[in-house]
């Protein structure tokens, strides 16, 4: 006797709807922001620049701490709703407060506790979903991470320019009163909506010459070669985005104004390819798409260091894009498949890889002030080529 499905599927579709809502917010919330911050410790804090530089190193290295804990707990206990709430909540706090507070050293201790528990959202937010479709649909996890992935970019397309506007109208207690609003939103929905999940089943692989089992997923070497490949795929995404308007001021004698249409048209391709690469992914292996990507990479940023003119960094966009979907897309699915049964653990550890290359950027950039801001591109190629190297060589173990 055939059994209708559709109900269910139509069921698990709708729990997706909330589940975008958490996402929108979290990239919204962070949108409105993170691009402002430097602006807002210079103008609102009157922060001298050795502080601000303090500032930008702690709120990422806090961040990464505090989400390395909590990716660990929530594999630990069927909490993974609860800490969503909870991360929200902390969200609430540090942007309510940053609203008010100019005194340095307290905004930096809410850095360090409340924003850095509440930047726990954004891989938990992921976890939450491959142990949705690990439950529901195993087939179609990769896509569902894709997919919410996808709504995330589209917060942060919206949320610049929405800052623009709030800053304009009320200035930063507007922008983080947005921010708070929309932890708040968060909290509401992922309390209300968003089911209890139970812990996933961890596989027990048992060792090639079957004398015992052990634990599944893939060894610590390449967990760390994994990482470390991430890391340098990872940290040209910064070097590029803010050498971009020197670049074409310096470099190409253009408006550096045009930055913007290069990166904007980059972001409007990187939506739709990271979608149609999660899609791929039913069919495709991840880690050809990853290494595809890494070439990807490679071919852009050569292409940028040797580029004339504004039109033909726009030409080398839609290579840019299908990097950037395949690393920051393909990515998180491919991690998590390498610890099954550890989403948070596997989330956290792709998401953690980004503020790290984040942070080696910033040293290139100074470099690049000094030799010229072509060569920002040209040390982006090296960095794209050695994380694919890495990658090629950290090969699967066979399986028993």
């Amino acid at each position: 006797m055939a059994v209708d499905t559709t109900p269910a599927v139509r069921a698990g579709r709708f729990r997706l709807l909330p589940l975008g809502v958490v996402f929108l917010t979290v990239g919204l919330s962070t949108a409105v922001v993170l691009p402002f911050l430097s602006l807002f410790l210079d103008r609102e804090v009157h922060a001298s620049p050795i502080r601000v530089t303090v500032f930008l190193v702690v709120a990422p290295l806090s961040g990464v701490v505090a989400s390395a804990l909590i990716g660990r707990l929530s594999d630990r206990r069927p909490i993974r709703r609860a800490l969503l709430v909870g991360a929200a909540l902390a969200g609430v706090v540090g942007a309510g407060l940053t609203a008010y507070v100019r005194d340095y050293w307290i905004l930096l201790g809410l850095t360090a506790t409340a924003t850095a528990l509440a930047n726990s959202l954004f891989p938990q937010s992921f976890a939450y979903t491959r142990a949705l479709f690990d439950r529901d649909d195993p087939a179609r996890a990769a896509f569902g991470v894709s997919l919410m992935r996808t709504v995330f970019s589209l917060a942060w397309v919206a949320g610049p320019a929405l800052a623009a506007v709030l800053l304009d109208v009320g200035g930063f207690r507007l922008v983080y009163g947005m921010a708070a609003v929309m932890y708040a939103l968060a909290a509401l929905v992922a309390a209300l909506r968003l089911e209890e999940l139970p812990l996933p089943a961890r596989p027990v692989a048992a060792d090639p010459d079957g004398s015992a089992p052990g634990p599944p997923g893939a060894s610590r070497l390449r967990l760390a070669l994994t990482a470390l490949t991430f890391v340098l795929l990872q940290c040209p995404l910064t070097v590029g985005v803010q050498a971009m308007p020197l670049f074409i001021d310096t470099e190409l004698n253009d408006d550096p104004s045009r930055a913007g249409l290069v990166l904007g048209l980059c972001a409007a391709l990187e939506i739709p390819l990271i979608l149609g690469l999660g899609a791929l992914t039913a069919r495709v292996r991840l880690r050809p798409l990853i290494l595809a990507g890494g070439a990807c990479g490679v071919a852009y940023y050569a292409s940028a260091a040797l580029a004339p003119s504004v039109p033909f960094l726009l030409l080398a966009q839609p290579v840019n894009a299908l990097f950037i979907a395949a690393v920051s897309g393909v990515g998180i699915a491919y991690v998590q498949d390498l610890l099954p049964g550890e989403p948070g653990r596997a989330t956290t550890l792709f998401t953690n890889t980004f503020p790290i290359g984040a942070m080696l950027a910033g040293p290139l950039l100074g470099l690049s002030a000094q030799v010229g801001y072509r060569w920002a591109y040209g040390m982006s190629t090296a960095l794209c080529a050695t994380g694919l190297l890495v990658l090629l060589l950290t090969r699967p173990a066979a399986r028993a």
